[in-house]
Parts: C-alpha cells; structure tokens; sequence
C-alpha cells in the first residue's frame, strides 16, 4: 500500500466495539508494512452519577483521516445511574458519538463514521405524524463535522438524500455471506437444479435480485398480508405469507433479508417453504438483533425448519448465539479494514462496493472443485 496522502489515519473504538476495531487495525497494520504501533486513539465517555457523561480523547488528532467505529444496538455495554447498573441504548451509543466528535473539536482532517447498522435506519419515513428520526440523525453528524458515513445494508438507501453534498456509503456483505456459506457447507450444490434464492418480503427483493443474478438461479418471494388496523411491537402484525415463486420440492432455499429482529417472521417464512417440501434453508441476514431471545430459533432448529442462520459480527452478538449450532458468524473485519485503508488513501472502493467478479471467482472454484470430487469418485467407483 502507498502511504497515506489524506492525512494521518486514526481509529477510534466505540464502547463495544473495542475488539472489532482491534481486528480491523491489526489489519491495516500487516498491509502497511507490519508495524508495532497502533492506529487505536484512546478515548473515553466517563458518566456522573445522574448519567450525564462527556466525551475524552487523549491526544491530538489535528489533521488526522478519524474513522470512528460505533455499533449503536451494542445492548452488551452498561453503565450505572443513581446505583442501578443500566443497558446502553441506541439513543445512548448515539449521544457518546456526538461526545467524543465534539472532543475532537473540529480539529481533524476529516471525521468519518462506521456505523454498520444505521441509526434509526427502521425510521426512515413519515407516516402521518412520524418523527423522521434517521434523517434528522444523518443531518446531525454532518452538522457537528462528520464529512462521510459509512453504514451496511441501509433499510431504506434513500435517507441518504437528508444528507446530499456528504459523504454516504451504503455497503452489502454479499461476498462474505457466499464465501462463509461455502466455507460452513463444501458439498452445497449451486446449480439452478438444486437452489434458489427466496425473498421473506417484498422490501428485500433488491438485495434477493442481486444474489439470483451472480449466483444464476431462480428468485421467489413471499408477499406479507399485515393487518394496518393495529400495530404491536411498533408495526403492524403480519396475518399471512403468500408465496410467489417455481415449486420448492427438494429444492435448498437461501433466504436473504437485512435483519432478524424478533425473528417471528423469519420463522414463519422457514416455515412455509418446509411446507411446500424445501430441503436445506440457510437464511442470510446482516444483522440479528434476536430481540426476542433464541428460544424459539432453537424450537424450529430442532423441528428442522432451517439448516444455518448467517449473520455478520457488525453488531453485537451474544455468547449464546455464538454457541448455538444452527448459527454462523460472518466476519466483516477484513472488508472493514479494506474501505478504512482505501478511504484514507483516496482511492476508489467501486471495486469493494461490487463484489460481484469476486462472488463469480469463488462460485468457479467450488464447481470446479466438485467436479474434481466426482470425478476422483467415478474413477475408484470404476
């Protein structure tokens, strides 16, 4: 790598985020020569008692490239108020962002942040008398200095438009999703015969097209039939998936959606495609929140409604999901480091931002290789 021309780089951890950040800075270490010294800014969002705080950093950051790193749906962190030891909430996570940007003073170069999962991103339009909560959230970091946002599978892209002369990158985690995929199932078949790719809804489907397209297999989809008389839980319930697609007799399905919140819709969905005779279902999603704990995943698991469930570990993760059989982790660290590492260096991430001649390289290798295995196998069966 050259060095770097766009100031120097500096990383900076939100709490929970301290391991991650980690990974990504012993990468950008080993291609930039392999250096002891780290590009970890040490910081601090110490709290008073009432559980006011103010944000701290311990060196100088003038003209440094800042990339600060900040899962906001981190439930794992927590800190005490008036003696009672409470979570850290997304609104909490957020106000600590705005802390420690207003530590740095306007002193950097340039501020970007790495927010994997977007703020508010499930509140991103209005619907009568709605707050617009994500848009107002984008156009706060850029009014107190942030110049580039850097956020994973947005739900809605077009929230970027709050905040359209700065810097937006909406990133997928296509490749890595296929690579571990691969990497969890050596035999899996990609052929148009034995997959296919299916959308739980129809706010997927673009996310669904892209893997039908570079993978070259069928898409499905399921329609969800909601009751808009009621909402629960902040929506409205869903009455029915209506599926809309080839038939799934003993076809594997991979399922693709942007996060498992609850996960009842998830399951639901699992459900009726073991209904309609689907074999293996592996269920793609950047994120799982799992907010309705894993009990009922382990049921259906158990029940053998689904094979795998991938997620990335951009956001926080329990010790217990990381323990559970049924669940694969897809590590984001490197692909991380790769868009830190170009940004700083002004270089273009088009490249990292369409995966796709990567996903036709490592689909080529797997057939070959299973052509390779039936072929060794035809000759010691001949």
């Amino acid at each position: 790598m050259n060095a770097c021309i766009n100031g120097e780089l500096s990383l900076i951890a939100m709490k929970g985020c301290e391991d991650f950040t980690k990974q990504v800075d012993e990468w950008i270490k080993e291609w930039r020569g392999g250096g002891t010294e780290s590009y970890i800014v040490k910081t601090d969002c110490p709290r008073f008692g009432s559980g006011e705080a103010k944000g701290l950093i311990y060196e100088s950051l003038r003209g440094h490239d800042v990339y600060i790193i900040a899962d906001m749906f981190n439930y794992g962190v927590t800190y005490e108020m008036y003696g009672v030891e409470s979570r850290m909430s997304p609104d909490d996570h957020f106000q600590d962002l705005k802390r420690l940007i207003g530590a740095i003073g306007g002193k950097a170069h340039r501020i970007n942040v790495v927010m994997p999962m977007l703020y508010e991103g499930r509140q991103d339009k209005r619907s009568a008398r709605e707050s617009l909560d994500c848009a107002i959230a984008l156009s706060e970091l850029v009014h107190v200095g942030v110049s580039n946002i850097i956020t994973f599978d947005a739900h809605n892209p077009s929230v970027q438009n709050a905040i359209p002369l700065s810097g937006f990158e909406n990133v997928h985690p296509n490749y890595q999703m296929i690579k571990a995929l691969l990497r969890e199932f050596p035999d899996i078949s990609l052929s148009p015969d034995d997959i296919m790719v299916v959308s739980p809804d129809e706010g997927a489907m673009s996310r669904c097209i892209y893997y039908s397209s570079v993978l070259g297999i069928e898409l499905g989809m399921f329609h969800k039939r909601r009751d808009f008389t009621r909402i629960v839980n902040g929506r409205n319930p869903i009455l029915a998936h209506e599926y809309l697609g080839r038939d799934l007799a003993g076809m594997d399905v991979i399922v693709v959606d942007d996060m498992i919140a609850t996960g009842d819709s998830m399951i639901d969905v699992c459900r009726q495609l073991k209904s309609r005779g689907a074999a293996n279902i592996y269920v793609f999603a950047t994120f799982g929140l799992f907010t309705a704990g894993l009990s009922e995943f382990d049921r259906a698991y158990s029940e053998g409604m689904f094979t795998r469930v991938f997620t990335t570990n951009l956001i926080y993760r329990t010790d217990e999901l990381l323990s559970r059989e049924w669940y694969a982790e897809v590590n984001m660290c490197k692909y991380v480091s790769l868009l830190v590492d170009t940004l700083n260096q002004d270089e273009t991430i088009s490249e990292l931002l369409d995966p796709a001649a990567k996903i036709h390289a490592i689909v080529d290798k797997h057939n070959d290789h299973l052509k390779n295995n039936v072929t060794a196998q035809m000759k010691i069966g001949g």
